[in-house]
Order: structure tokens, then sequence, then C-alpha cells
């Protein structure tokens, strides 16, 4: 290779609140790479079922799941970078996203359920109310050693936490410096 990185993809994952938008966009802004939030795949039926406090199930999350890995997909093929948020609570959601690539990194947001409540509680204009935040940790599988995932914790203010990402993914080889 002539210095060329490969493409690859970041798939920024963790609970609602967890601040994946936020920290998602500083890095793919520092990388130079496409961003896209994950959000923007669901359909407004389940927008609104999200917003009415119901959480969504397996077969609400297939379509929108098997959305953004097509998404990921196309970005690896035409050799694109890219950085997009998805929850990826379970490991099979995050095994269909990364389709068995390596070229497809897991960066997991962590925090804990206190630190998150009190970040909902002062969000507005998102459609995840602050209610549903039980339902997500109680589905939530963190990813585990053989995904080689990015962990960070999210204590730090967002711009932190990217360059705490962009560190790791330079240290794990996944980024030229």
């Amino acid at each position: 290779m002539d210095g060329m990185k490969a493409a690859q993809v970041l798939v920024v994952m963790g609970v609602s609140g967890s601040g994946k938008s936020t920290v998602a966009a500083l890095v793919a802004e520092r990388l130079g790479w496409i961003f896209v939030d994950g959000d923007s795949f669901h359909t407004p039926e389940h927008i609104a079922k999200m917003h009415a406090g119901q959480a969504l199930d397996d077969e609400d999350r297939a379509p929108w799941l098997a959305r953004i890995a097509t998404w990921i997909r196309q970005r690896l093929e035409a050799d694109e970078s890219g950085v997009i948020v998805c929850s990826a609570l379970r490991r099979t959601y995050r095994d269909i996203l990364t389709g068995g690539s390596r070229r497809v990194r897991i960066v997991y947001l962590e925090g804990d359920r206190e630190v998150i409540a009190r970040r909902l509680a002062h969000r507005h204009g998102h459609f995840m109310p602050p209610g549903l935040l039980d339902s997500q940790f109680a589905v939530l599988e963190p990813p585990g050693p053989d995904e080689h995932p990015i962990t960070v914790g999210i204590l730090a203010p967002p711009e932190a936490v990217a360059e705490h990402v962009l560190a790791r993914l330079n240290e794990t080889g996944g980024v030229s410096a």
C-alpha cells in the first residue's frame, strides 16, 4: 500500500444520552469523514412509537439495522470512511452492522445510569424520552474483547471524549496520524 489506509467505518454506540451524536460528529469532523446519525434511518412510525414512550422490539429494529448495515457496506465499497451513530445495544445488532468486517469499528461510549439519567433530564427536543432509559440498560450488552471495541467513558466534556476516541483509534492502527 502507498500509505493510504483502507476505508473504514466507526459505529458509535451506547444508550440514549451517552453523547453518541455529539462525539461522533466531532470525531468525523476531525478525521474529515462522512457523518450520519443512525436515527435518520428510523421510520416516522418508529420515531412516533419511541416518542410515545414505547421501546422498539427486535422486529421493529430489523429493517432499521439493515438500512444502517447497507449504508456501512456502501461506504466501504466506495472506499469512503465514515462515522455513524447507532445505539447497537445488543451483540446481535453489532454483528449485523459490522458484517464480520474488521474495517467496521465499534466505539462504545460507556456511562452509568445515574450520569445518563441526569443528562436526559436536561435534554429537550429529542424523540427518546428519559423513561425509556431503563429499557435501554436492560438490553445493553457491552461489547466484548473479541469485538475489538474502542471503549471510552463519558464523564469528560464531549471534545475530550472525542479526542480520547481519536487517540485510541490511532493507538490501535485504525487511522494514520
